[in-house]
């Protein structure tokens, strides 16, 4: 009668009979996530230093989560994955790249303004969760509890992933990898495999750079290496609600949708090139119509960009996005949804239009919104006649 195959419980804790012996159970895993378009793959220990913890209750205390409040009340269950999977020992990271090649321009419309690389495809949320689903699956098969995450969860991704040596925490908060550059998009799989790993991170490749830190637009990145949202372009044209602050304005700059300039100026990023392989960019994600967010009910907006990060600020917020890039672009082509801004049915957009006129020299048509029905659209008009407004033109400059 054939040996039993080796037990390898000094290692991972025991054997189950039947099952296989754990110690393949994390290289299947590895393997597979691989196999299904992970771009790198590692091993970390579910376990979050009480430092990284105080470290984040900190940044919380600070208030630079700006609105997003949900991330106080997360605070105990990212502290602790066993809150998430009972049990959790160990947890595998993925790695995917959304360092895509720029793709065409499409024709006709509005196409001014950018969008952050990984809004060029449909919601990664929804592209990877299959892949945990089935990285789940095979956990199952191999007698291992697992529980996957697309960065919805709470759970510190950059964390283990840093313990995992996908990359390190760079200056600008983000992970930054050697072989991916800062452009990664991370999930992860908590599981009950034990490890026999190091608490070693992966090294600091940083150095002396400081480029991402010198280029945020709006000076959000804090020297902790902690971003503050408050002044985030990302937060600001994504999670923010109501209107961008009149002086922040001016620093939204192109961006219609998040920001990449800490990624992109990451000597890393350039170093690697493009090498997104799982996700697909889509022209008309990366260079929306901007007509697309004005003239339209909610319902029709969600149809047009359903499955889309575009979701996320609803319409509204990408019409106001929209009227924020006009008002410093200048692009004639926007014109006329300025005027479409000055009546659209949100008070925040009819704001924004506000001020992207005040910065064309439209001075009339920034009165005519000081009689505006909602007293908030008429106290910013008030401000922008009064000449009060961070990077607002002189009155009576004219049209660019």
């Amino acid at each position: 009668m054939p040996s039993a195959p080796p037990c390898h419980a000094s290692r991972l804790g025991g054997c189950r009979r039947g099952i296989l012996p754990r110690v393949t159970a994390t290289e299947t895993l590895a393997d597979l996530a691989h196999a299904l378009g992970a771009d790198a793959v590692g091993w970390a220990p579910a376990a979050v230093p009480a430092t990284a913890a105080a470290e984040y209750a900190d940044w919380l205390e600070a208030g630079r989560h700006a609105g997003m409040t949900y991330l106080e009340r997360q605070l105990p269950v990212r502290a602790d994955p066993t809150q998430r999977l009972s049990g959790a020992l160990s947890v595998l990271v993925l790695g995917v790249s959304h360092a895509f090649e720029p793709p065409p321009v499409p024709t006709g419309g509005v196409r001014v303004g950018r969008v952050a690389r990984y809004a060029w495809t449909p919601d990664y949320h929804d592209q990877l969760q299959p892949l945990l689903s089935r990285l789940e699956e095979e956990a199952a098969r191999l007698g291992v509890r697992a529980r996957g995450y697309v960065d919805h969860g709470p759970v510190m991704e950059r964390l283990f992933a840093a313990s995992g040596f996908l990359g390190w925490r760079g200056k600008s908060g983000m992970l930054v990898s050697t072989t991916l550059g800062a452009f990664v998009t991370l999930a992860v799989l908590l599981t009950d495999l034990p490890l026999q790993t190091s608490s070693l991170l992966h090294p600091d490749r940083c150095g002396r750079c400081t480029r991402c830190v010198a280029a945020c637009p709006t000076a959000a990145i804090g020297p902790d290496r902690a971003i503050d949202a408050r002044r985030c372009v990302s937060y600001l044209t994504i999670e923010h609600r109501g209107p961008v602050p009149l002086a922040l304005r001016p620093g939204v700059g192109e961006w219609l949708f998040g920001c990449d300039v800490c990624s992109e100026v990451c000597p890393w990023s350039a170093r690697v090139g493009p090498l997104a392989r799982h996700l697909t960019p889509r022209p008309e994600l990366a260079w929306p119509d901007l007509g697309t967010f004005f003239g339209v009910g909610e319902r029709q907006f969600e149809r047009q960009y359903a499955g889309t990060a575009f979701l996320r600020p609803r319409r509204k917020g990408m019409a106001r996005n929209a009227l924020t890039v006009l008002g410093n672009t200048r692009d004639p082509a926007g014109w006329p949804l300025l005027r479409a801004g000055m009546t659209d049915p949100a008070w925040e957009v009819r704001d924004a239009a506000a001020w992207a006129l005040a910065q064309w020299g439209e001075w009339a048509q920034v009165e005519a919104l000081r009689r505006d029905p909602d007293e908030r659209v008429q106290a910013t008009a008030g401000q922008l006649l009064a000449g009060g407004a961070p990077g607002t033109a002189t009155p009576g400059a004219g049209p660019p």
